[in-house]
C-alpha cells in the first residue's frame, strides 16, 4: 500500500497516509486546500475505507476541531552542551543487522500514536543514507534509534530504565548546537524523559483528529 501525495477533486487537495493501513488499519489525511471541509472530508474518508483503513485521522484544517482529538505532535529542543554525558556507545545499522533493528523499531513503535511502520524499503533507505543507530555499552544492547543532521528522529529503549543512555548517545552523535526532536502529546513517558533532559517544547507541528469521532456536543 502506497501514500497518496496528492488527492484531489472538486472540494479540495489532501495527502493521504495509507501505507500503515496493512499493518496497523491506520491511514492519515492531511487537507491541504479545501473550501468546503465536509464534503471532501467524506471523500477522503470513503477512500481511505475502501483502501481498508479501520482508524482514520486527519490534520490541516481549523474545521476538524468538531472531531474527537487524537494527538499532538511537538517539536523539542535542548542546547547539545548543556546535556549530560554518558559512557554508552553507537554501533551503524548494516546490511546485516538491518532486519534485527526494524523488528526491534516495529515491535517497539507500534502502540506509540503516530508512529510509521518501517517497512523493508524504508529500511533499505535507512542503510543507505546512514543515521540508523544501535546503542549498546559492551555486550550489553540499550537500544536503537535515528539521529541525522541536527535531529533525533526515534528513541528506543530494549532495556526497562535504558532510555536515558539511549537518548543521551544519539544526541552525542550530532554536532549541531540545537538538537531538535518530535514526540507524540501521548507519548508520556518519553515526554517526562525529554524534559528531566532539559529539552522544551518549542512548537506544535500538527494536531490531529479522529474523524470517525465527533466530539460530545
Amino acid at each position: 500500500m502506497r501514500d497518496i501525495p496528492i488527492f484531489a477533486t472538486e472540494y479540495g487537495v489532501a495527502s493521504l497516509g495509507l501505507k500503515e493501513i496493512p499493518y496497523t488499519g491506520v491511514a492519515y489525511i492531511t487537507i491541504r486546500d479545501s473550501g468546503h471541509l465536509e464534503d471532501f472530508l467524506q471523500e477522503c474518508i470513503s477512500f481511505c475505507k475502501m483502501a481498508g483503513a479501520e482508524k482514520i485521522y486527519a490534520t490541516g484544517h481549523n474545521g476538524l476541531q468538531q472531531y474527537a482529538s487524537h494527538v499532538e505532535v511537538w517539536q523539542m529542543s535542548a542546547l547539545r552542551d548543556t546535556l549530560p554525558q554518558t559512557d554508552a556507545e553507537l554501533s551503524p545499522v548494516t546490511e546485516k543487522t538491518a532486519e534485527q533493528w526494524r523488528e526491534i523499531y516495529n515491535k517497539k513503535m507500534r502502540p506509540i500514536d503516530n508512529a510509521s511502520v518501517m517497512t523493508k524499503t524504508d529500511m533499505e533507505a535507512l542503510v543507505q543514507q546512514g543515521g540508523g543507530y544501535f546503542v549498546h555499552r559492551g555486550e550489553d544492547m540499550l537500544g536503537i534509534g535515528i539521529a541525522r543532521g541536527n535531529t533525533v528522529e526515534s528513541v528506543i529503549s530494549v532495556r526497562p530504565g535504558a532510555g536515558r543512555e539511549v537518548m543521551l548517545t544519539l544526541c552525542g552523535c550530532l554536532c549541531s548546537e540545537t538538537i531538535v526532536l518530535e514526540v507524540a502529546s501521548t507519548n508520556f513517558p518519553a515526554l517526562k524523559l525529554y524534559e528531566k533532559l532539559g529539552f522544551v517544547r518549542t512548537k506544535k507541528i500538527s494536531a490531529w483528529y479522529d474523524v470517525l469521532t465527533r466530539k460530545n456536543t
